[in-house]
């Protein structure tokens, strides 16, 4: 087990965006059936929001839930539902989002609580008071934050110890390295990466040409023109180190990030039990300090952005 902060969860976690939203349609059954197997493997983690679907997914994880809420840490987010579509922190807002979230979910607490970006109008002291007053409460036992700067996370974890922080962090999205890690680090909050397979480009098994009208890659500058082909040659690169060492590409990239210390949980998302098994052999893989070096000197910055401007601009706040 691994803790973040003092949240005991497996080493690998589950993203379920995917289920309800983004990449394609959706199978429930296959989707529950992925949620046990995870469970069953010891990935305790699992990772929805009020916005995705929006508000389908936690309902679909409540139903995976229903006979085996104790075995699972339950995480889930607020703040980008507001009909507007802005971040939202202020306080009602919170304790609203947070009572409608476990109606959905079908649950009397959630185990981590983020906000899911940081709302520019409200003071974070404001909104992490208001989360403060849930844990108080016992609807949720830890807060969290995510895609949030240095800064905010110190103004926001000198009003309540702040558990975890959830950004995206990978072979090709390494921002957060800089201030952000250095920063949960010194005050002992988790990290908790996103997309630690560059929303499946680092598998090496996503080409545009087959992603469907309604996949919310095919908006996103990374997947698109030139940069594309950019980036298809950092997966060829890694796709042949994987090779050598007798993995997947997708294992190798989820190995790295397993590789960046203690506190470090990804939350790779999938819909499938085959994939879910693969990223969670990823955690036998052992990787020396030339490795990684190896690796890192493979993949250079991707080109583009990891978001179109107005998602972008949400984050890092």
């Amino acid at each position: 087990m691994t803790l973040l902060g003092t949240l005991e969860v497996g080493p690998q976690g589950l993203g379920c965006m995917g289920m309800s939203q983004s990449y394609g349609p959706g199978d429930e059954a296959e989707s529950i059936r992925t949620v046990h197997r995870a469970l069953d493997l010891g990935v305790t983690l699992l990772d929805t929001a009020d916005v995705y679907g929006p508000f389908t997914n936690e309902e679909l994880l409540g139903r995976a839930l229903r006979d085996r809420r104790d075995e699972a840490v339950l995480a889930t987010k607020f703040s980008l539902a507001d009909p507007d579509r802005r971040p939202r922190g202020d306080a009602a807002y919170v304790r609203q989002a947070c009572e409608a979230s476990l109606r959905r979910l079908g649950v009397d607490h959630v185990d981590l609580y983020y906000q899911h970006r940081v709302d520019p109008t409200v003071p974070i002291e404001e909104t992490v008071g208001a989360m403060a007053e849930l844990v108080a409460e016992g609807k949720v036992r830890h807060l969290g934050l995510s895609e949030a700067s240095a800064a905010t996370i110190r103004r926001a974890h000198a009003v309540h110890p702040i558990t975890a922080l959830q950004s995206e962090w990978s072979l090709w999205s390494r921002d957060i390295e800089e201030t952000v890690v250095p920063t949960c680090r010194e005050l002992g909050i988790g990290i908790v990466p996103f997309s630690p397979l560059g929303r499946g480009f680092l598998t090496g098994e996503v080409k545009r040409e087959a992603l469907g009208d309604d996949d919310a890659r095919r908006a996103m500058p990374r997947f698109s023109g030139d940069n594309y082909d950019h980036n298809l040659r950092i997966v060829e690169a890694l796709r042949a180190l994987a090779a050598e060492r007798g993995v997947t590409a997708a294992q190798l990239a989820l190995a790295w990030v397993h590789h960046q210390g203690d506190h470090v949980v990804p939350i790779p998302g999938t819909k499938r039990v085959k994939y879910l098994e693969e990223n969670v052999a990823a955690l036998d893989i052992t990787l020396t300090a030339d490795d990684l070096k190896a690796i890192e000197d493979a993949t250079p910055t991707p080109a583009g952005d990891r978001y179109p401007p107005e998602m972008l601009r949400l984050s890092n706040r």
